[in-house]
């Protein structure tokens, strides 16, 4: 198969504008002599031509021709262009010294197809030798990618050379001879010159490739890989690659040319895409990018299957689409704003400048020198080093961006972990007193019974029943400072007493006494541990009723102390908490000042039972009604929707508070149907209300035990497809403690509901102890402060600080926020400047019957 054009891919950028038009040399009538070969270096070549245009004249018919036809050629280098024409060279030489001169003829272009070597002495042929790429590189006479031929003159003697040289690639004919060991001396340092060049590519792959795999940016590997094909078409085009790779296998010599093309222009462009930001700084560029692409990769696939012939044609077309494609890629993004484009831009200009001269040398524009053989690598040397020094700029300037970016990500956290431990710590701690609350109570309880099952323990409640007093005889700012002053004397009276349970708190402070709410406070002692049948402790009661001076005023509180002891009273927190309140009304006994719990004194254990009972009955009697309060948008001052509170009229204990019969509802299981009937009732009357107010949303409460019922979800839907009323206008409220029950039921229940539509709402936020990081993973849109939480808000900066935070981290949650218990016009100012959506509460409207909400919606329109 004839092979086809064999010159470098960006030759052919300007050999396809040209038409491939060969520059023959001229005739001429110069007559040159022999070259006469003396003891001077270098020896001055020079050499005669003859175009052979039908490639098929013998040696014997070139022998023949005059020396007419012979064409000199003075300076020793022509370039004839592409031509299917076999060129014929001549050289007389002539030895005049008296020694014997060892010669190397160099034809100094390393793509020539065929080759041959014809050395005579007089009319004797000496010598024949043929080489050329396309045959096995090896037995070349000299280990060099040129085109050599070793020959020795002895003294005084002549020889003629005849050269017959035929390529389907441009016909650069640069003829040097050389004394044997002047040329090894100057192949030395050319190579040294070449290898730096290919190990200077070699640094900057293996340096983009580390960069690659430290930070996984593909632009790293898209340059490693542009660079690896500048280095495979370097090293095939100067013929390096063949001479120690594949000496043998002349085809792979070919078809490695061919695959480095598209494997530069491929990663070439994919660079450029991703340096410049193409995609983003010009969509119209980034068409043509992503089309050359594409194209590259069809042209790699031709270079592994088509002929040489016909994958050479389409690398052509390639480069003039590539090189052109690039050549305006970095000016329109510089223009853009993008700075990689002026390094772009800069670094393209060298390459150009090496491709106009090396395309030049080949068409026989420009002569033969080392700037035009080694334009390209110059250039492409410089691209590659600009490009680094755009990668070395960009990888800083993104490393600084990073430690920027890194420093402000540092400072946030950092404000959000203050926020969520003072958050946290509000939800743990008492704000007034700063002693832990009932939750860190129950928890410490409940681990110290399970680390020690067979331990015996006792649950201590003291309850300051004059509290409420003081707050309306001295008011609130002084009421908390009595708190203050009666927490330090516990924890002062506490440490007197060894055998009370301590643990240490996130805070390095050792817990030892507990706030179970505004006016109760309780510990936990290790009844093994007593020595003293309790005598420690009831002076240390006895001290804490005695009155606490504030403002030169002695108050007495009068304090209740009540226990209860574990195994015999209960088994977990909750339940001694309760016993040991009971116990509080008991009258004590003997010597001690404290009530201990006895299940004989349980005044509430019948009532229990029996307001049970009497709940099921109300349930299917119509006893229970649904009174609804208002909710108000805080912004606006628009009523949004309306909550669902059940109250119970019992017919001989007249108004039976839900604080009574909810908590046994939840204990007892009865709670579920509480829950339904209040849906179906609650739906109902939406129903009727959507006529005159359609956008008004329902909340009704559910409980933990509503999510362990499996058919909770397709019963509401088919409740809302009874009533016409669309998902999104039923609010289900949920306390955040109650989620936490069973986290993962719950979870799955909440996910199943939220998918048809509802939507769920944390009630009682910051009442409760609950990890913020399980909250988060809830389903919700909603958060509900607690109406403790924002107690105080209209006089305590660090009130409105808490409710701030929490409102703030709501919103970053994508929360809306609801403050219930809003009970003055001062509190809901306060929470309207914090940016709480919606406020609801006494102040604004005490629930009311269906009748009378009705009228009062009808005041408002």
């Amino acid at each position: 198969m004839r092979r086809t054009i064999r010159i470098r891919l960006l030759y052919l950028i300007l050999l396809a504008i040209a038409g491939g038009c060969a520059v023959p040399g001229s005739a001429s009538a110069m007559v040159l002599g022999p070259i006469l070969i003396g003891d001077s270096k270098p020896i001055p070549p020079h050499f005669e031509s003859w175009e052979d245009r039908e490639a098929n004249a013998s040696l014997s018919d070139v022998r023949q021709l005059p020396d007419d036809r012979w064409v000199p050629v003075p300076g020793g280098s022509e370039t004839y262009g592409i031509t299917p024409s076999a060129y014929w060279l001549r050289v007389a030489l002539v030895n005049t010294t008296t020694q014997r001169q060892d010669l190397i003829a160099e034809l100094a272009y390393s793509q020539l197809d065929r080759v041959t070597f014809y050395a005579f002495a007089d009319d004797t042929l000496l010598d024949t030798f043929r080489t050329g790429d396309t045959l096995p590189f090896y037995p070349r006479r000299v280990d060099h990618p040129n085109m050599l031929y070793r020959l020795t003159l002895p003294p005084g003697q002549s020889r003629t050379l005849y050269i017959r040289v035929q390529t389907a690639g441009s016909m650069i004919l640069p003829f040097r001879l050389w004394h044997e060991p002047d040329f090894y001396t100057a192949a030395a340092s050319e190579q040294k010159l070449h290898f730096f060049y290919y190990g200077a590519l070699s640094v900057i792959i293996l340096l983009n490739l580390a960069v690659f795999l430290i930070l996984r940016e593909r632009l790293y590997l898209y340059y490693s890989l542009a660079i690896s094909g500048y280095l495979l078409f370097f090293a095939s085009i100067k013929g390096y690659s063949f001479q120690l790779l594949y000496p043998a296998h002349p085809e792979i010599h070919a078809r490695a040319l061919l695959m480095s093309m598209p494997i530069l222009a491929l990663f070439s462009v994919l660079f450029c895409r991703s340096l410049l930001r193409i995609p983003a700084h010009s969509p119209r560029l980034d068409v043509a990018i992503r089309a050359m692409i594409a194209f590259e990769v069809v042209n790699f696939v031709a270079s592994l299957t088509l002929s040489y012939n016909g994958a050479i044609l389409l690398s052509s077309l390639s480069a003039l689409v590539f090189f052109s494609l690039l050549f305006v890629a970095g000016p329109i993004t510089w223009a853009a704003g993008v700075r990689a484009g002026a390094f772009f831009t800069v670094a393209w200009t060298p390459l150009t400048v090496g491709v106009l001269a090396t395309a030049g040398r080949a068409l026989g524009f420009f002569p033969e020198n080392f700037f035009t053989e080694n334009a390209m690598q110059i250039g492409s040397g410089m691209e590659a080093f600009i490009l680094t020094l755009a990668l070395a700029d960009r990888l800083y300037r993104e490393r600084e961006e990073k430690i920027r970016a890194q420093a402000e990500s540092l400072a946030q956290a950092r404000a959000r972990n203050e926020a969520q431990n003072r958050l946290t710590r509000a939800m743990t701690h008492d704000l007034v007193t700063g002693l832990p609350n009932r939750n860190l109570f129950e928890t410490m309880v409940n681990e110290q019974l399970k680390q020690n099952p067979s331990g015996r323990y006792m649950v201590g409640v003291a309850r300051m029943t004059r509290l409420d007093e003081v707050n309306r005889t001295l008011g609130l700012s002084r009421s908390d400072r009595l708190l203050q002053t009666l927490a330090r004397n516990m924890l002062q009276l506490a440490e007197s007493l060894p055998y009370l349970h301590r643990r240490a708190g996130d805070d390095g402070r050792q817990q030892q006494v507990y706030q179970l709410s505004r006016d109760s406070f309780g510990l936990l002692v290790d009844a093994n541990r007593v020595n003293d049948g309790f005598e420690s402790l009831n002076r240390v009661l006895r001290a804490l009723a005695e009155p606490v001076w504030l403002d030169q005023l002695a108050i007495e509180l009068h304090p209740k102390f009540g226990a209860a002891a574990y195994p015999e009273h209960g088994d977990t927190a909750a339940q001694l908490i309760r016993n040991a309140h009971v116990g509080m009304e008991i009258t004590p006994h003997g010597p001690f000042e404290t009530g201990l719990y006895s299940e004989a004194f349980d005044i509430y254990s019948e009532s229990r039972l029996t307001l049970l009972a009497d709940l099921r009955g109300a349930l299917q009697t119509d006893q229970v009604a649904l009174h609804y309060q208002p909710k108000q948008c805080a912004r606006t001052g628009r009523v949004t929707g309306i909550e669902a509170l059940i109250r119970w009229h019992h017919p001989q204990r007249g108004d039976v508070p839900p604080v009574e019969f909810i908590p046994l509802a939840e204990d007892t299981g009865v709670i579920t149907q509480v829950t339904r009937w209040a849906l179906a009732r609650g739906l109902g009357d939406l129903a009727a209300l959507s006529r005159d107010w359609p956008a008004l949303t329902l909340a009704v409460n559910l409980s933990a035990r509503d999510l362990l019922a499996d058919d909770l979800a397709p019963w509401l839907q088919g409740q809302l497809a009874h009533h016409g009323i669309a998902p999104a206008r039923l609010v289900l409220e949920l306390t955040e403690t109650a989620a936490m029950d069973h986290p993962e039921k719950s979870l799955s229940a909440l996910a199943a509901l939220s998918a048809l539509g509802l939507r769920v709402s944390i009630d009682d936020f910051g009442s409760g102890y609950s990890s913020l990081s399980y909250l988060k993973q809830l389903p919700a849109s909603e958060l509900k402060l607690d109406s403790g939480l924002i107690e105080g808000i209209e006089h305590r900066d660090d009130v409105r600080v808490i409710v701030r935070t929490a409102i703030n981290m709501a919103h970053d949650l994508g929360y809306t926020v609801v403050a219930e218990g809003v009970e003055t016009g001062e509190t809901a100012k306060q929470l309207v400047a914090l940016e709480c959506d919606t406020i609801q509460g006494f102040w604004f409207c005490r629930p009311l019957p269906l009748a009378e909400l009705r009228d009062w919606l009808a005041a408002r329109s």
